[in-house]
């Protein structure tokens, strides 16, 4: 735990700075251990730390379906949809509840892909993921989903964050406060072209966490992933020799400051931003400059190709930020609409342009970590806030269902060519080794070498965790 005293205001360590590198510096400032448990140092303050025990993986990539994919049009094969195809059935659904005050019968839709299997594991996938479907020897499919919330926003919130309804920190944020960075040079988080609605900013929140550990933003979700770039990094008017030796001047008057307010964690997280802000300009640029990728890479991940070209880059920028050292990197699949991606309350057609888009980059992503020996130290976590439901709406699309849906883990500590718990035989709920978001949230720190339940930060006079007073670690699924 860490001492409250030493919170960081944002808003007045921005202004402090005042070197143009906005969150940028902010979210870059990381924290030094003694044991383990994280503490604020006037050395670094977001320097690598010890973990709890020996950590099966050293960071994570999060790939973000916004809206909710359908498991059972994806993944979670029932043959049973096709037999009862239009039929009306009751199903007890939570949604239909709250507009009707009672279960109703509902008709039963069929997917509108077919299935096949891949692999020597056999894993049935349907024709919306080919790529990812020769990918599934190397995957750890979790098929007993359940979350909080109906509705985007608490749901998104949910996976995020823990909670539907209080300010707490995203999981990065807690992932850096526990671990720190491995590069002192760019941030320990990244979220690549997140979304501003169903939670936005505060889906990478440090909230009531000292400030050095807020995610830093990568572009935004409506923007071509090509203008995903560090800002503001570069200073135009002088030469960095100059700005050295501004820097130096600068340090050595703080420095004697710090010397007679030795306890004022704030003042010494001012007076780290500056050197962070300085060795960024020289490393954080490279990190978003593709131009070094050759052309393999970029068939690969299907840059070029009008289709996947977008999320094809965020997801390589997703493996240079690894490879660079950033312990947390979230990929968006996301936009800044009403009706978020993967959202087909009607037309569940548009299911197939979105995994179109989606299914090469990321079994690119999943190809490029392996032969480069990333995925040993490395998992890759896929998934949305909820499922869908295995019956009719609207005509032709699926509600949402936070009861029962699938996420695939990949890489370090995980594993392989393995499938794990299971949803009714309609697909509506989780039945089978149930896995609740509280209980994924603790088997990722786990893997990273957290014990969940002694990763607390005292806040208003409450030890405030991820996973609440709940969680638990999916032994089954850890290699």
């Amino acid at each position: 735990m860490m001492d409250t005293n030493s919170l960081v205001s944002r808003r007045h360590l921005l202004g402090s700075s005042a070197c143009g590198f906005g969150s940028l510096a902010l979210s870059g400032m990381l924290s030094q251990a003694k044991g383990n448990t994280p503490s604020i140092t006037h050395q670094n303050p977001l320097a690598p730390q010890e973990p709890m025990f020996p950590p099966r993986a050293k960071r994570v990539i999060f790939i973000f379906m916004q809206g909710g994919p359908s498991h059972v049009d994806t993944f979670d094969y029932k043959p049973l949809l096709e037999k009862k195809n239009g039929e009306e059935l009751e199903f007890k659904d939570s949604r239909s509840i709250a507009k009707t005050g009672k279960y109703g019968k509902e008709k039963v839709m069929q997917s509108l892909w077919k299935f096949r299997q891949y692999g020597e594991c056999g894993h049935w996938v349907s024709d919306l993921f080919p790529e990812i479907g020769r990918q599934v020897d190397d995957l750890c499919f979790v098929h007993s989903m359940h979350t909080n919330g109906v509705a985007h926003g608490p749901s998104t919130l949910f996976l995020h964050t823990g909670t539907t309804n209080l300010i707490m920190p995203s999981v990065g944020s807690w992932i850096t406060y526990g671990l720190g960075t491995e590069n002192e040079n760019i941030p320990g988080f990244i979220t690549i072209s997140p979304s501003s609605s169903n939670g936005g900013p505060r889906n990478f929140s440090n909230a009531f966490l000292p400030s050095h550990y807020q995610g830093t933003a990568l572009g935004r979700a409506g923007q071509p992933a090509d203008k995903a770039r560090f800002n503001n990094i570069k200073n135009g008017q002088w030469s960095l020799n100059k700005q050295r030796q501004q820097l130096q001047l600068l340090q050595s008057l703080n420095q004697s400051q710090l010397q007679s307010h030795k306890e004022d964690d704030e003042l010494a997280a001012v007076v780290n931003s500056f050197e962070l802000a300085f060795r960024m300009q020289q490393h954080a640029p490279g990190l978003t400059d593709l131009s070094s990728e050759s052309k393999s890479t970029f068939d690969l991940y299907g840059i070029g190709t009008p289709e996947t070209d977008d999320f094809g880059r965020q997801c390589l920028l997703a493996r240079r930020m690894a490879e660079a050292g950033t312990r947390y990197i979230q990929v968006n699949y996301a936009d800044n609409g009403n009706n978020p991606r993967w959202d087909q309350h009607s037309k569940i057609q548009k299911h197939a342009f979105h995994a179109k888009a989606t299914d090469k980059p990321v079994a690119g992503l999943i190809q490029d970590m392996k032969q480069r020996g990333l995925l040993e130290d490395t998992l890759i976590w896929w998934g949305g806030e909820f499922g869908r439901n295995p019956f009719l709406q609207n005509g032709d699309g699926r509600d949402h269902n936070p009861k029962g849906f699938t996420h695939f883990l990949c890489g370090a500590g995980v594993k392989s060519g393995f499938s794990y718990g299971a949803t009714d035989e309609f697909g509506h709920e989780a039945v089978e080794n149930k896995v609740h978001m509280h209980d994924m949230h603790a088997t990722i720190l786990h893997l990273l070498g957290i014990d969940h339940e002694r990763l607390t930060y005292r806040h208003a006079g409450r030890d405030f965790r991820l996973t609440d007073v709940e969680g638990r670690i999916v032994t089954d699924l850890i290699a």
